[in-house]
């Protein structure tokens, strides 16, 4: 089992950046996936959630409106589209799953938002 995320950097304030998550190792269509960020010196938020069919969406009050998740059950890769970005959203983004009740996380990449 491994989900490996990718297209994180440096972007500047109002920017776009696209981030996504192959899975691997298990049934991707079958769950609901995540997204998930660790700002420096806090604690790790929920971000975007979508389900295994991706009929069903929610975001975080911060993203709401900025941020789009999306998924390609052929691809077995979950995306999360982030428009009109901000210093605050500068962070540690990271892909999760609850796999038969086990929580997964990918590595995580880095998103740096500044001018």
């Amino acid at each position: 089992v491994q989900l490996v995320e990718s297209g994180g950097g440096l972007v500047q304030p109002g920017g776009s950046l696209t981030l996504s998550c192959a899975a691997s190792g298990f049934t991707f269509r079958a769950y609901s996936m995540s997204w998930h960020r660790q700002p420096p010196g806090k604690e790790r938020e929920l971000v975007a959630t979508i389900s295994n069919t991706g009929a069903s969406r929610t975001y975080s009050e911060s993203v709401k409106g900025r941020f789009t998740i999306s998924r390609d059950n052929v691809k077995n890769t979950v995306y999360l589209q982030m428009n009109s970005l901000k210093p605050d959203d500068t962070a540690v983004y990271y892909c999760y799953a609850i796999l038969v009740g086990r929580p997964t996380w990918g590595q995580g990449i880095q998103v740096t938002v500044s001018s």
